[in-house]
């Protein structure tokens, strides 16, 4: 018998990362909520822990078989389920709308995202009144091809964060690489929040060191040893190094250290730059929503 319960964070992340690799499929994607994507986000400094006893867990004795979680906040929220248990959707949705809504302006609000391939879930958000919103490419990089190589120009060099690992460093590079402006502030505490995961790889982690010795570029790259494949995240470069090829560079020596641990592919980002070194679209990542 099915039974709902609510997310412990410290008891149940394992269980809930798990379940999230046992049931991975690469055609559905089960709304895009990898293990890797679930566990940065719980390293986030954005991320709001003081609501993560909203998610709901559907076991069937001890297996947990659904999961009604938001990525970062509330307002927005992913419907993981087994194979087999579709039937518990409706109530899933349900749940998420009383408990994963945000309220403003006494309207309540609620994004599911999922993507294409997942009819049963399209039919019945549209069915219980949601509009789809908001459209983006799932892009992946299969290593039956030839990566792309770029020579690094010689006053730049490449390290991993087992080499050297400059938190100040690495979050100016964060910062300015994702144009949060050109003065950092000084949560040097959540730049090292986010190397607290138990899958984060310092080894697969691939920094490119500018002339001056700051970090010009940085990406994070994760690998899942159950199903063979890698995951970035994050990709930056501060804007003064940028168009120097140094992302192309920076990856790509990432996908070739996954690619030696047995990962088939890479899931790679939704612009335009993605494309232009060999990353396709397999399929679409929707937003639905509902105000009420």
């Amino acid at each position: 018998m099915v039974s709902r319960r609510r997310y412990k964070l410290l008891a149940d992340f394992e269980k809930v990362s798990q379940f999230l690799d046992d049931i991975y499929n690469l055609e559905t994607l089960n709304g895009y909520l990898l293990r890797q994507f679930f566990e940065y986000a719980h390293t986030h400094p954005y991320f709001r822990y003081k609501y993560t006893h909203r998610f709901g867990l559907w076991e069937d004795g001890e297996e947990l078989v659904a999961l009604a979680c938001y990525e970062m906040d509330l307002g927005e929220c992913f419907l993981s389920v087994k194979d087999g248990y579709n039937y518990l959707l409706t109530e899933m949705l349900e749940y998420a709308e009383k408990e994963l809504a945000a309220v403003s302006d006494d309207k309540r609000i609620l994004g599911v995202w999922v993507t294409d391939k997942e009819e049963v879930k399209r039919e019945l958000l549209q069915e219980k009144g949601y509009k789809k919103v908001h459209t983006e490419p799932v892009t992946i990089f299969s290593y039956d091809k030839d990566f792309i190589e770029l020579d690094l120009s010689p006053d730049y060099s490449i390290i991993t964060l087992e080499e050297e690992n400059d938190i100040k460093k690495i979050h100016t590079c964060l910062w300015k690489g994702f144009n949060h402006g050109p003065d950092p502030d000084e949560d040097y505490g959540g730049t090292l929040l986010m190397q607290s995961g138990p899958n984060f790889r310092k080894d697969l982690t691939t920094i490119i060191k500018a002339p001056d010795g700051e970090y010009a570029c940085y990406a994070g790259m994760w690998f899942d040893e159950q199903n063979k494949y890698a995951y970035l995240e994050p990709l930056a470069t501060i804007p003064e190094h940028r168009r120097k090829g140094l992302a192309t560079i920076a990856l790509t020596e990432a996908m070739k250290k996954t690619k030696k641990l047995g990962a088939k592919y890479c899931f790679g980002g939704v612009v335009d730059f993605y494309k232009s070194i060999g990353f396709e679209a397999i399929c679409l990542r929707e937003k639905w929503e509902k105000i009420w």
